[in-house]
């Protein structure tokens, strides 16, 4: 489980083709020593499992399932990504519940200023699209955000500036994907609604 609340942006430090899926070493200001082998970290808010580490960096293998849902197949060295370890008992929950399993890739339609933080525009895939509502939460690329206002398919979030620069949404622009987990309560509820 995690918050979203982002604690490093890591950087792709080697990308690899194994027999069995794709293989990613991530550099990080982090004590990697404290990182267990089998931790969970969220990449962009993919939830992954470590398999390897080294001073400063760890490594992670993704599946192909992941690849295709997700923009980590999109991943090429040197790209940055959003990290966060996961939650532990007794840690401030600064974000919403969050799980690490992406639902949809989003695309931004517009980045523009809105005083001083940033208006992002956001279509979501059908059916996703229904479970998200004005002043309910929302996680982008492993960033726990508020949306603002929802029209059809599309969604606005405004991104303040601690935010903007703290993580890679500062270096989004129009046509980009995003990793998109809709909150875990309207997940819940549409199911419920669905069989009651």
């Amino acid at each position: 489980m995690f918050t979203g609340i982002v604690t490093d942006i890591g950087r792709v430090r080697s990308v690899r083709q194994t027999e069995r899926d794709r293989r990613y070493e991530i550099e990080t200001a982090w004590d990697t020593a404290g990182i267990d082998l089998g931790a969970s970290i969220s990449h962009a808010g993919c939830c992954l499992t470590v398999t390897g580490k080294g001073p400063g960096w760890f490594a992670v293998e993704v599946s192909n399932e992941t690849l295709s849902k997700t923009t980590l197949g999109d991943w090429r060295e040197g790209d940055s990504v959003n990290l966060e370890r996961a939650a532990r008992l007794g840690d401030e929950l600064g974000g919403h519940i969050v799980s690490g399993h992406v639902d949809g890739l989003g695309r931004v339609v517009l980045v523009r200023p809105d005083g001083g933080s940033r208006r992002i525009d956001i279509e979501a895939p059908a059916p996703l699209h229904r479970f998200i509502a004005p002043k309910g939460s929302i996680t982008l690329d492993g960033v726990s955000l508020t949306v603002n206002a929802v029209e059809d398919r599309a969604f606005g979030v405004n991104i303040i500036p601690h935010t903007w620069e703290a993580t890679t949404l500062g270096r989004l622009k129009a046509g980009d994907a995003v990793n998109l987990e809709i909150d875990m309560l309207a997940r819940y509820l549409a199911r419920w609604q669905e069989t009651a």
